[in-house]
C-alpha cells in the first residue's frame, strides 16, 4: 500500500513538473520582431526588404519593383502567440490536429499531399479533403485566401478550418472554453493583447504569425537586387521565357510575389473517378467562375509538390507541359469553362522542350525558406506539438 501511494505521489509530482515546464516554456513571449521585420517606436513589427528601395506601378511585373504594403502590423508578442497557437492541437475538436499538421514548415508550409487529411471519422480513419493545403509563404500579401477565394483577409480565414467539420472539427464554444481553462494561454493572451483569450484575438494572433512568413531571399531575389551571377545561364533563359509573350507565365504569376492573387480558370483536369471541382463557381453564381481557383504563388514551389488545387500533377515538368499544350485539353468535357485568355490558344505547343526545361530550372531559383520560424519544443496546452503526430494512423 505504501509503495502504491509513493508511486501515485511520484506520478502526481511528475504531472505537476510537466505542467510547470510547459508553463515555463510559454511564460514570456518574444519582445523581438522576426527576421526582416523592424520594431517601430509604437511597438509594431514592420517588414523591411530591399524591394522597399524600388518604385513601380501596381502589378508592374518587372524585376526591380516595390512590394505592396502589408495592411496590418502586429507586435512581437502577438506574432509569437500566433506561433504557439499554430502548432498546438488544442485548436482541433479531438485535440489531435493543429494548423501545422497541414502546413508543415519542412514541406513549404504545405503537407506534401494532393488532398489534405482532415478530422478522424468513425473508426479512426481520417477524411480525405477535396483540395490540397496551399503554402503559407508570403500569404499576408494575398487579396484572396482559400483555393476558391472565399476569404479576403487572414483573420477571416483563420477560423474557417477550425470550425469546418471535415477539417479540424472544433466549435466556438469548446475552443473558447479550452483557451480559458488553460492557464498558460490565459497568461499569454494577456501578454499579447492585455485581455483574456477570445476567438477574435485568436484569429488576430494566427494572422500575426502568418504575416511573419516571408520569403524574399532567394537566388532570384539576389538577381533582382543586382547580382547577375545569382542565376545560372539556364535559369536566366528560363526567366526570359517565363516573362515572354509566348509563355506569358508572369501575366498571372507577377513578380516579386509571383502571384496576382486573382481567380483564374485554367482547365485543370478532374481527379480520376471524381466529379469536377467547381472552385469559386461553387460559391458564386457567376458562370465565369466555374472551375476558377486562386492563382498560387510560385515561391518555394519546388518544396510544395504535388501541384494544382488537388495535386493533379506530381512534378513541375508536368505542370509546365500542361500549360504548353492545347488550350483546355485536360478540362472536364461536361463543363462549359471560360478558360483564361492567357492560357495557350488551340494551335498547339509553342515552347520547345528546352524552353520547358529552362522554365523549370528558373522556378528552382525562387526557393528560400531561410525565415522559417522555430517550432516550439512544447505546446502551451501540454499536448504534443503537431508535426510529431502520425497523421496516417488512428
Amino acid at each position: 500500500m505504501r509503495e502504491f501511494l509513493l508511486l501515485g505521489l511520484v506520478s502526481v509530482l511528475g504531472l505537476v513538473s510537466l505542467t510547470l515546464l510547459v508553463h515555463a516554456e510559454a511564460t514570456e513571449l518574444s519582445k523581438t520582431c522576426p527576421p526582416s521585420f523592424e520594431l517601430l517606436a509604437e511597438g509594431q513589427c514592420k517588414l523591411r526588404t530591399l524591394y522597399d528601395f524600388y518604385d513601380s506601378p501596381a502589378q508592374h511585373g518587372g524585376v526591380k519593383v516595390r512590394l505592396p504594403e502589408l495592411e496590418t502590423t502586429y507586435t512581437p508578442q502577438q506574432i509569437d502567440l500566433g506561433r504557439q497557437l499554430f502548432f498546438d492541437p488544442l485548436l482541433s475538436g479531438k485535440k489531435d490536429l493543429s494548423c501545422a499538421s497541414c502546413h508543415q514548415p519542412d514541406k513549404g508550409f504545405a503537407d506534401g499531399r494532393g488532398q489534405g487529411l482532415g478530422a478522424r471519422q468513425p473508426g479512426g480513419v481520417r477524411k480525405d479533403l477535396s483540395r490540397s493545403a496551399p503554402t503559407l509563404w508570403n500569404v499576408a500579401f494575398l487579396k484572396r485566401l482559400m483555393w476558391d477565394g472565399r476569404a479576403s483577409s487572414l483573420e477571416e480565414q483563420a477560423l474557417l478550418p477550425l470550425f469546418n467539420p471535415d477539417e479540424m472539427a472544433n466549435n466556438a464554444d469548446q475552443l473558447q472554453k479550452d483557451l480559458e481553462t488553460t492557464p498558460a494561454y490565459v497568461d499569454l493572451f494577456r501578454q499579447a493583447f492585455g485581455a483574456p483569450p477570445t476567438l477574435d484575438n485568436l484569429a488576430r494572433a494566427l494572422s500575426a504569425f502568418q504575416t511573419s512568413l516571408v520569403s524574399f531571399n532567394s537566388r532570384y531575389d539576389r538577381y533582382a537586387y543586382g547580382d547577375a551571377s545569382a542565376l545560372s545561364d539556364q535559369e536566366i533563359r528560363g526567366h526570359n521565357v517565363f516573362r515572354g509573350f509566348v509563355a506569358r507565365c508572369s501575366q498571372c504569376h507577377i513578380p516579386p510575389l509571383f502571384t496576382d492573387s486573382e481567380l483564374a480558370v485554367i482547365g485543370s483536369p478532374a481527379l480520376p473517378g471524381k466529379a469536377p471541382d467547381p472552385g469559386a463557381g461553387g460559391i458564386s453564381p457567376d458562370p465565369n467562375l466555374q472551375g476558377a481557383f486562386r492563382v498560387p504563388t510560385l515561391r518555394n514551389i519546388s518544396a510544395t509538390a504535388p501541384y494544382f488545387h488537388a495535386g493533379q500533377f506530381n512534378t513541375l515538368k508536368e505542370v509546365v507541359h500542361f500549360y504548353n499544350d492545347n488550350r483546355g485539353h485536360a478540362a472536364p468535357k461536361d463543363q462549359n469553362l471560360k478558360i483564361h485568355w492567357h492560357i495557350h490558344m488551340t494551335r498547339g505547343p509553342e515552347l520547345s522542350k528546352e524552353d520547358e526545361a529552362d522554365i523549370v530550372a528558373f522556378l528552382g531559383s525562387l526557393d528560400d525558406q531561410s525565415m522559417t520560424p522555430p517550432v516550439p519544443k512544447t505546446a502551451p496546452s501540454g499536448l504534443p506539438v503537431a508535426p510529431a503526430l502520425n497523421l496516417e494512423t488512428p
